[in-house]
């Protein structure tokens, strides 16, 4: 398997020619990385005119392995090949680096990048990727991997630190200013230390990378605005002022990243990042928020893999359910406002926001026969929504990364009524649904005076809350939360609740039993669950292989505009977008049983009828569109004809080795993943006269909203 590397942008408040000066003089050996045994500078070309250097080394480092892993390997030291490619009149270095050591067995290659910042030409930009590919090692690859992985986090973690110290060697030595290169100089702006010019000292017959880069490259301070790619090209990022404001769009740097979300070790910051910039490739709408993303890797323990796919399902199920402007569209019944028993109250004194829930006074019984179990699922989402803005309030205030809330939950008044089955249910729902949309949002969970009920409520929800949750929670019984160890550890004195011996008023509902005049039939709550639960402008459709889903739309005035916006929740799908003349024949739906569907979501239907002739019955009027698993898909096609639009979603075949005419092994792989050759889509369709969709192109063009979005948006009554 392959690692791969990908650090933040990171700023140094100096000049780029002053950096320069610091970076030579980590050669040929730099006492600060003891592994970094020698260099020896194998090749050097400078331009006519003196603008560019090319520099390359072999540099020799002495790994910390076990010795008798050397020994199996026959090595000491592993040699790197280090390529330096300073451009003083762009004022640019570019490095890339690869083993020379067992270079048929091991693959690493990494690219380092300074720049001047593209917003204050005083300062420099540094940036850093790296792969490690370790094909085959004596029958120790997971542990030379493990070895690699330390090796390179613990030099990372110190390029900063070496590339200070040089500067301020610098300033010892008087050197505060290195003028700039320009044409109409002879001499190099930048002393060469001497032992790169005379012939360096010998290298020990050793190896390995220029890990040496990694730390070295591994420069970093306040900023930062530029990002180097795989293949070494360089993309400008967003404003200072943003990236310090906490919103960058596109980059992220070490301060923003240590500001707001807080201290990640190398390999922690590289699995954001890249977990990000996937979801910009593929989610070209709206992409969540980088403490949302951190969530999902803390809670598959920085897995990219696992993390990204629960995010993407939890985004699927966001957009679905519209849950972003769920704190704008949703009203908590009157019910809840008089017996829902919980609210917000201050904060801990972590800065975490604080929510109260006094369990044990709520109605459970006559909350779920008053108003369904979906509207009490809406208000705890909105407690949810409510809870990541506060954080992000509280950030600011403290000025310290806050991720997550303390909830303390009072159980005086806990008895068998809260038990009651359809109660149960209902909570056990709600579990089920926070859970795997908002992980790592509870830091800390205090239950008070538990009584003796309580160990039967646990067993029974328990086995639904995840493992890192459960050891957040802190158990009291009776007024052990009083003494040492209580409530006063985790909150001031001064905001403990009245309720609970302290001296502030709390304004949570003290609850009581909901009237049964309030009570409302089974009928009418699976009623108001149904159109809750299906309240949603998206619709879900299956594919199978053979089997697309198909979607007729009638255009009657050329020039209309269709738009699109469709997630793939499974599998990989092709669209395509075909016209014709006349109407197809009435819809034939794939029998349920056929392909073993069982979801009422599991739609499928097909259109164009097998004894149509593409070319003389329909035509294709957009190129096909291969759509990976994860992706969401926004479109849209300016009709030129009236007549009948087909949207097509056809089930992906891997495409055969052009040589042999058999499919690759990866691909054979990749489709036995997918179960019964099933795809799952989720869209949502709109046609627009073409004057309305100037004028949305118009709005886009100003706001940088895409077009399809807007039209959803306006659809679903929600103010720009």
């Amino acid at each position: 398997m392959v690692q791969k590397y990908q650090s933040p942008v990171r700023v140094y408040k100096h000049p780029f020619e002053l950096v320069m000066a610091a970076y030579e003089r980590r050669f040929p050996t730099c006492h600060l990385i003891p592994m970094f045994v020698a260099s020896d500078v194998v090749n050097e070309e400078t331009s006519e005119d003196g603008s560019t250097i090319r520099v390359e080394r072999r540099c020799a480092l002495d790994v910390d392995a076990p010795r008798l892993l050397k020994r199996i390997a026959g090595v000491d030291y592993v040699y790197f090949i280090q390529k330096n490619t300073l451009n003083r009149k762009e004022r640019t270095l570019h490095i890339e680096s690869h083993n020379e050591t067992f270079s048929n067995r091991v693959i690493i290659h990494e690219t380092c990048c300074y720049s001047v910042h593209p917003e204050n030409e005083d300062w420099t930009c540094f940036e850093q990727s790296a792969s490690l590919d370790i094909k085959s090692f004596f029958g120790f690859e997971s542990t030379v991997e493990k070895i690699a992985m330390k090796q390179y986090a613990s030099s990372i973690k110190k390029g900063k630190e070496i590339i200070e110290f040089y500067l301020r060697e610098l300033e010892d030595d008087g050197i505060t200013h290195m003028p700039r290169w320009s044409p109409f100089s002879c001499s190099l702006s930048i002393p060469r230390p001497t032992s790169l010019i005379t012939s360096p000292p010998t290298i020990p017959r050793l190896a390995i990378t220029p890990a040496v880069i990694i730390p070295l490259a591994c420069d970093e301070k306040d900023g930062a605005l530029l990002e180097s790619k795989q293949d070494g090209s360089v993309v400008q990022a967003d404003s200072l002022a943003e990236i310090l404001a906490g919103t960058p769009e596109d980059k992220l740097d070490a301060d923003y990243i240590k500001r707001y979300l807080g201290d990640l070790t190398p390999l922690q910051e590289s699995c954001l990042i890249r977990l990000r910039k996937w979801l910009q490739e593929t989610h070209k709408g709206k992409i969540p928020k980088d403490e949302h993303i951190l969530r999902f890797l803390r809670a598959r323990d920085f897995n990219m893999d696992k993390a990204r796919e629960i995010l993407c399902q939890s985004l699927t199920w966001r957009k679905q359910h519209q849950v972003d402007y769920l704190l704008e569209t949703w009203s908590s019944p009157q019910v809840l406002q008089d017996y829902y028993t919980g609210g917000w109250h201050h904060h801990d004194r972590d800065g975490r926001p604080l929510y109260i829930l006094r369990l044990g006074q709520m109605d459970t019984k006559g909350l779920v026969r008053a108003l369904g179990e979906e509207s009490l699922l809406r208000h705890v989402l909105s407690i949810n929504e409510e809870g990541l803005r506060r954080c992000e309030e509280n950030t600011k205030v403290f000025g310290r990364p806050i991720s997550c809330w303390t909830c303390l939950v009072d159980l005086e008044g806990l008895n068998m009524r809260h038990l009651w089955r359809p109660g149960v249910k209902a909570l056990l729902r709600i579990i089920e649904v926070v859970e795997a949309n908002y992980p790592e949002t509870l830091g800390r969970l205090l239950i008070l005076r538990a009584p003796r009920v309580f160990p039967v409520l646990w067993t029974l929800v328990s086995p639904f809350i995840d493992e890192n949750t459960r050891k957040k929670f802190l158990i009291y019984a009776g007024n052990d939360y009083q003494g040492p160890g209580g409530l006063v550890d985790y909150i001031d004195k001064e905001i403990i609740p009245d309720f609970l011996g302290g001296e502030c008023m709390c304004e949570v509902p003290e609850g009581g039993l909901v009237p049964k005049s309030m009570y409302r039939t089974p009928e009418e709550l699976e009623n108001e669950d149904v159109r809750l639960w299906t309240e949603t402008i998206y619709q879900s459709a299956s594919i199978f292989k053979g089997a697309p889903h198909e979607l007729l739309i009638e255009i009657i005035d050329a020039s209309s505009v269709i738009t699109w916006d469709f997630d793939v929740c499974k599998g990989d799908v092709v669209f395509n977008i075909y016209h014709s003349k006349r109407a197809p024949q009435p819809p034939r739906k794939d029998p349920l049983g056929t392909h073993g569907i069982t979801s009422p979501g599991g739609n499928n239907v097909q259109l164009i009828d097998k004894s149509w002739t593409l070319g003389q019955d329909y035509s294709m009027v957009e190129s096909p569109l291969t759509c990976k698993e994860g992706e969401s898909v926004q479109g849209s096609h300016i009709t030129r004809w009236p007549g009948f639009y087909i949207l097509q979603w056809k089930f992906y075949n891997m495409p055969a080795c052009s040589a042999t005419n058999l499919p690759r092994v990866d691909d054979v792989l990749a489709t036995l993943q997918v179960s019964s050759h099933k795809c799952k889509v989720m869209y949502y369709t709109e046609v627009l006269g073409s004057e309305d969709f100037r004028f949305l192109v118009g709005i886009s063009q100003y706001s940088g909203i895409t077009s399809a979005s807007i039209s959803l948006w306006l659809c679903y009554g929600i103010k720009l």
